[in-house]
Formats: structure tokens, sequence, C-alpha cells
């Protein structure tokens, strides 16, 4: 699906460590659910001031699932 590659790119572009962005998809039967893994220091970049570019990301992934008939989810959170 290129809604993962979208997120990542966007990921990658605020990031100072693109090489360890990384994005997983998972598929249900009327859900996608997108994990998006950045580092300890880069999360703050992904999250934005108040949260608004994690924000703008998960309304642009919702709606684009919406399109294909599904919910969306993105969860953000630090790479192990």
């Amino acid at each position: 699906m290129l809604m993962k590659e979208f997120i990542e790119y966007i990921a990658r572009s605020l990031v100072d460590e693109p090489e360890k962005v990384s994005v997983e998809e998972l598929v249900e039967e009327h859900r996608i659910t997108l994990k998006l893994q950045v580092t300890k220091d880069d999360l703050g970049k992904v999250i934005g001031k108040q949260g608004k570019t994690a924000k703008s990301m998960r309304w642009l992934f919702t709606a684009f699932a919406a399109k294909h008939n599904k919910s969306g989810h993105l969860e953000i959170e630090e790479a192990k």
C-alpha cells in the first residue's frame, strides 16, 4: 500500500537519523494499523509542537484508509 511509504517518507524528512525510521503495516479485515518507529531523540520531531505534526500525519492516514473503506490507526513509538 502506498500510504506506508508516504508516512515513512514524511518521517524520514523530519528526523536526524532517517536510516533508523521504520514503518510496520498490519492489515485486518476493516482496519489498517501503521506502527512508525523512530529513535528516542527524533520522537519529538515526528510528534511536533503540541502534537501538530503527528495529528496531521494521522489525519492523512485516516482519510486514506477511509477512502478504501477501512479505519486507519497510526502509532508512533520509540524504536527498540
